[in-house]
């Protein structure tokens, strides 16, 4: 059985993070994942304090594993949402989009164990010393908000630098990648595009559809111009606004043309105005599955690799 440091650290079965997907990442599919011996995770995106409370509450009718929440920091609730984190008792804090060191001293004395997004070794660095418990290695392949780097090169070098365990994300959808994210230095990984078609993920079927046609050329990063890029397939959305992008569009217009349109994806299958954030992944997504499904898979066949690593040295 493939166990590491996380596992007991967390009180989970099997090392492997749900993403915590905005507009996608709700009780259903994060309390699948648990049951499932992962890490669930609900996204707080730009929810406010009620809307998250209720899916805390929600998740914890179906099932009693641990789970964590993903606190985008740029949220315009994100003072209210790190107080709910608080007043229930939630026991992992996922933080991405960008440094939660002010929220940090607040969480570690309710006891939450705080795993922050980084995309740099700088940002490992300063988070560890304002006590993380772990921390995702985020590599540019991923969906969604994404850094310069890549996993291959990100992982090994943020591994080295900081003592607390890390886990590698994006570009990782089998066992293969899981294995060698282990190889990397990490002691788990966390998973996103493969789970937007679990069952029990209740995003659009106009979005499922999508992730299973896509093939390896099927993204691209926009926004980079603005300061937050992002990764998405392409689509008639995606496409006139790197078009706009490229014509040297005022930031202003190009953030009006992005404001709802992951919402548009997720909750109503746009696929003309929708930003469908997916990894480069997508291309080895190639089934509907169970949450639990996926997750035996992933761990399974990254256990099968790894029993077979010594054939590769005489």
């Amino acid at each position: 059985m493939l166990r590491s440091p996380i596992c007991e650290a967390l009180g989970i079965e099997k090392p492997i993070f749900q993403g915590g997907m905005a507009w996608i990442a709700d009780a259903s599919l994060a309390s699948a994942v648990s049951e499932a011996g992962g890490l669930g995770i609900i996204a707080a995106m730009n929810a406010d304090a009620a809307w998250l409370r209720s899916e805390i509450r929600a998740l914890r009718e179906r099932t009693d594993k641990p789970f964590g929440v993903n606190v985008m920091l740029m949220s315009p609730f994100a003072d209210e949402v790190a107080q709910v984190v608080i007043d229930e008792h939630v026991p992992v804090v996922v933080t991405g989009a960008g440094n939660p060191v002010r929220f940090m001293k607040a969480w570690n004395e309710a006891g939450i164990k705080v795993i922050p997004v980084v995309a740099s070794v700088g940002l490992a660095r300063i988070v560890e010393r304002a006590g993380a418990a772990a921390v995702i290695a985020e590599g540019g392949e991923s969906g969604g908000h994404v850094g310069d780097a890549t996993t291959m090169a990100l992982v090994p070098q943020v591994a080295d630098a900081v003592k607390i365990p890390v886990i590698a994300a994006g570009g990782i959808a089998d066992g293969r990648g899981m294995a060698a994210a282990l190889m990397l230095g990490a002691c788990g990984v966390q998973v996103g595009t493969r789970f937007l078609v679990a069952d029990e993920c209740a995003v659009s079927e106009e979005y499922k559809e999508r992730v299973l046609k896509a093939k390896d050329i099927s993204t691209l990063v926009t926004g980079r111009r603005t300061g937050h890029a992002v990764r998405c397939l392409k689509t008639p959305f995606t496409n006139a606004f790197a078009q706009r992008e490229n014509e040297g569009a005022p930031i202003e217009e190009l953030e009006q043309m992005g404001a709802g349109a992951l919402r548009k994806a997720a909750k109503d299958g746009n696929y003309e105005e929708g930003s469908f954030m997916c990894g480069q992944v997508a291309g080895l997504v190639r089934e509907r599955q169970s949450a639990r499904a996926i997750v035996e898979d992933i761990v399974g066949g990254a256990e099968e690799l790894l029993k077979g690593a010594a054939a590769w040295v005489a």
